[in-house]
């Protein structure tokens, strides 16, 4: 009887009190998010460097800044033209790339003229942005740091990680979405 007196009142008092949840064994304090932050800034800080240093020396060209973080200037230029490209017209267009240095990375013929819809399919940031400044039958070159262009990772192929490239582009055609 007193076992079973005892057993009752344990389990009154255990039932009684708050379950107090573990502490986890591991803390994170966000430190290596932040070093990749103050890396990433200093690599975008560098590349920026590096092409304004490209700008200032080419006196043959007038640059314009995108607004989207990079520079380009027109080679061909067609202001009686005011049709760009919008959300869902399909385009033609030729471009290359080229290495800050005038190197060729992948030349026009190698990389043939693309069809792409605007903001519909995949396309590096600076080319999906910079299509969208061109008119039908202009060309314009494009100066684009490395996380508007191939990134942390490059192409797996030609372009090295952290690279920035500047492309000559040409917009062939624009096709206006008839879709509602």
């Amino acid at each position: 009887m007193r076992f079973q007196l005892f057993f009752l009142l344990s389990l009154m008092f255990m039932g009684c009190q708050k379950t107090v949840p573990r502490k986890p064994i591991i803390v994170k304090s966000g430190t290596q998010i932040k070093r990749s932050i103050a890396i990433n800034q200093q690599i975008k800080a560098l590349e920026e460097r590096q092409i304004l240093e490209l700008i200032k020396k080419d006196t043959l060209h007038q640059y314009l800044n995108s607004g989207n973080g990079f520079w380009y200037f027109y080679t061909k230029k067609d202001s009686s033209n005011n049709k760009t490209p919008k959300k869902g017209d399909l385009v033609n267009f030729s471009y290359n790339l080229k290495m800050l240095d005038g190197r060729t990375i992948y030349s026009k013929a190698t990389l043939k003229d693309k069809n792409y819809r605007i903001d519909k399919e995949e396309l590096i940031f600076g080319l999906r942005e910079g299509l969208k400044l061109l008119r039908e039958k202009e060309s314009a070159t494009f100066i684009f740091p490395s996380h508007l262009a191939y990134g942390f990772y490059g192409d797996l192929e030609k372009i090295g990680r952290n690279t920035p490239i500047i492309s000559e582009v040409t917009l062939n055609s624009i096709r206006e979405n008839n879709e509602n």
